[in-house]
């Protein structure tokens, strides 16, 4: 085939994967896709990928993880399929799920030797464990017994987070802003935070176990619409406030001594059609790199300054994974049906 008619249709089938509904990504036949973010961290992304059709739909996008073998692993409220598997190359492996309306929360963890999920679901107020094809191995519902809730539907949890040794912790973000820690046998043992605690409602969304000191490990808390993170000690005494002024942390996911945060958008929840951006900070919770946002700038005191989205790559983050080939995977709430997003290290 003449080489200037093979760029042309290699740029044409790229084009129409890009304007399939639920990408919103598009760029100019035979144009190179945008470079985002700054310094050592910059990206493409990668046109079409993982977009299915309607036999795979996908509402809200809300959770993502990888594999040990490498699959991506999507949570979605839509209960035609609220889980769907990728390869790398973003096709179909398989799929399963219909009873999690509010799907919201999706954590992959190690125990006994074999990988399990751990979801949470707005509408159901339960935190189910999973093995990886969607067999239920427990379930929890609304921890009546802390005292703290009159009905079930005044829990909401919104993702968990987990300790080496079994012991996990459930976010109630959407309801009463508790902490509640289960030890391994899955017994509730503790409850942390709420207003009595100082956490803020609208505040722990997402957030991650910090395990860098294995001495000493740590809670670090998404706190979404306040625009900061916290980082609590197991026990809930906040030990440390990281500032994202201009952004919306719903989670954060630590790669190769890297911390990634997906911030839905830059002006929620006031605008509800502001975009969002993903974050790369350094161990010292220094912004690096904004991707489809705005260069980091500290001030001379070392305060950061506002962020905001600088294209509309994202419409609105609400999860990210970081694969071991550096590329990025990012689940997005609200918008449009749209399927995960793909970035390519440059």
């Amino acid at each position: 085939m003449h080489s200037s008619r093979r760029k042309f249709m290699q740029a044409s089938v790229a084009t129409a994967a890009a304007s399939v509904v639920g990408f919103p990504y598009v760029r100019a036949r035979g144009a190179e896709p945008q470079v985002l973010g700054q310094g050592d961290f910059k990206y493409r992304v990668v046109p079409g990928w993982g977009v299915l059709d309607a036999k795979t739909p996908v509402n809200n996008c809300h959770g993502i993880v990888c594999d040990a073998e490498g699959h991506v692993i999507l949570l979605t409220d839509h209960t035609a399929n609220n889980v769907i598997v990728y390869d790398k190359a973003g096709k179909l492996v398989h799929k399963w799920g219909t009873t999690l309306p509010g799907a919201h929360g999706l954590s992959i963890v190690t125990e006994g030797g074999r990988q399990v999920l751990y979801m949470t679901c707005l509408k159901t107020h339960r935190v189910l464990k999973t093995t990886l094809d969607g067999e239920v191995l427990a379930e929890w519902g609304w921890p009546s017994d802390t005292g703290k809730y009159d009905k079930a539907d005044q829990y909401r949890p919104s993702w968990t987070l987990h300790l080496p040794g079994g012991d996990f912790f459930v976010l109630d973000g959407y309801g009463r802003d508790y902490i509640m820690r289960y030890d391994a046998s899955g017994k509730l043992v503790k409850t942390l935070g709420g207003k009595e605690g100082g956490i803020v409602h609208w505040g722990p969304h997402g957030g991650m176990t910090d395990l860098r000191d294995p001495a000493d490990p740590t809670l670090l808390i998404a706190m979404s619409d306040q625009q900061y993170m916290l980082r609590l000690s197991l026990d809930g005494d906040k030990l440390a406030q990281f500032d994202m002024p201009g952004g919306n942390p719903r989670q954060i996911r630590l790669h190769d001594g890297r911390y990634y945060v997906a911030h839905l958008a830059d002006n929620w929840p006031k605008d509800h059609d502001s975009h969002g951006f993903v974050s790369v900070l350094d161990a010292e919770m220094r912004v690096l790199s904004n991707v489809a946002g705005s260069a980091p700038a500290y001030d001379d005191n070392g305060k950061l300054r506002k962020m905001s989205h600088s294209t509309d790559t994202f419409i609105h983050p609400h999860d990210l994974v970081v694969d071991n080939e550096h590329s990025i995977y990012v689940a997005q709430f609200a918008s449009g049906n749209t399927y995960p997003i793909k970035l390519e290290r440059v």
